[in-house]
């Protein structure tokens, strides 16, 4: 046995993307065969590679690998002898009994190494390329969906479809993340080839009235209404964003809090009429039901559409206010930004 044979395994599973745990022998009270400082690779079904000691040990070492996989979260164990083989969660250390008649203590931490989460950008709009640019620098994947793309457009991509064909998608990728920054070029088609994932999380970078309108759509379609119903858009976490970046940034922030297993706190949304759309950072979708008038707002339009009726607001403006919390300054061209009534 080549007890530093874990550094080639977890050099392989890395460079393969598959998920392993490290684990290291911390301290040993003889009789062991595993010593301090003894390490091991061991994957999610349960193979060793390296040392940390006989088989007594391995089947708790193997059991709180998989819990430690799945939560990403690392753990101290200690394995000592016991007539009982069940575990006590001490605080700072969880302890098994081992039944072996070897004797002798270990101490052991597991620390899971999980590959960088995937997130595909759908789209090739301004905000879909700064997605693209930014989401490496904090730690994901990405792969990219839309039609005509190369792979010279997107140098930060680890895969680049030039098509936006659902079946095609769906053949090709798999992804816990996805968000669709179609931005009015080809939205349906994007919007499917999202859903053909079957993701997690979905982010939808649209005004609501918009994502309203291709919402029912999708469903008209034959797209499952409760899979539609899980689209969140606007998408994003209020920063005040405008530009393509900034947007990205903010996008961004709701892609990785879902990664971590987060939600972020939902604000208390005005109540607009059943006509009128929502301001507020919350998912939109056919299946929800319409919200009853007479809110903080007095019902309405949001103060980005209601300036985009009279007058040219860029589009990042639009969203940026359409993903605002209520308490969000309001957006009037050519005049002082002043807050809305919900902000006071």
């Amino acid at each position: 046995m080549n007890r530093n044979e874990w550094i080639t395994q977890a050099d392989r599973l890395h460079t393969a993307h598959q998920p392993f745990a490290l684990v290291t022998v911390l301290s040993a009270q003889a009789p062991t065969s595993g010593k301090a400082g003894d390490k091991a690779v061991v994957t999610p079904d349960g193979q060793i590679h390296g040392w940390i000691g006989g088989g007594c040990a391995q089947p708790a070492v193997i059991k709180t690998v998989q819990r430690a996989l799945v939560d990403g979260l690392p753990r101290k164990i200690r394995i000592s002898p016991s007539d009982e083989t069940a575990e006590r969660d001490l605080g700072d250390v969880l302890e098994f009994g081992m039944a072996c008649h070897s004797g002798g203590t270990l101490e052991l931490f597991i620390d899971p190494v999980l590959p960088a989460a995937n997130l595909t950008v759908v789209g090739d709009s301004p905000v879909a390329r700064a997605l693209v640019g930014l989401a490496p620098r904090v730690g994901l994947r990405v792969s990219v969906v839309a039609d005509g793309a190369q792979p010279v457009d997107f140098p930060d991509a680890d895969t680049v479809l030039g098509t936006d064909d659902a079946i095609t998608v769906s053949s090709r990728l798999t992804s816990p993340f996805v968000v669709v920054a179609t931005q009015g070029r080809r939205d349906v088609q994007g919007l499917k080839a999202a859903l053909a994932l079957q993701p997690e999380g979905l982010w939808f970078v649209a005004s609501a009235r918009k994502a309203s309108v291709l919402f029912e759509s999708l469903v008209a379609s034959g797209e499952d209404a409760a899979a539609v119903s899980r689209i969140v858009a606007p998408a994003g976490e209020f920063i005040g964003a405008q530009t393509p970046e900034e947007i990205a940034l903010s996008v961004l922030s709701s892609v990785v809090a879902a990664r971590r297993g987060r939600n972020a706190a939902m604000p208390e949304i005005c109540s607009p009429s059943e006509s009128a759309t929502t301001s507020a950072a919350l998912p939109v979708s056919t299946a929800a039901k319409p919200v009853a008038a007479g809110g903080c707002c007095g019902g309405g339009k949001t103060a980005a559409m209601q300036a985009a009726a009279t007058a040219d607001v860029s589009q990042s403006q639009i969203h940026a206010a359409e993903v605002a919390s209520v308490d969000t300054p309001a957006l009037v061209p050519a005049a002082p930004v002043k807050r809305s009534c919900c902000g006071g």
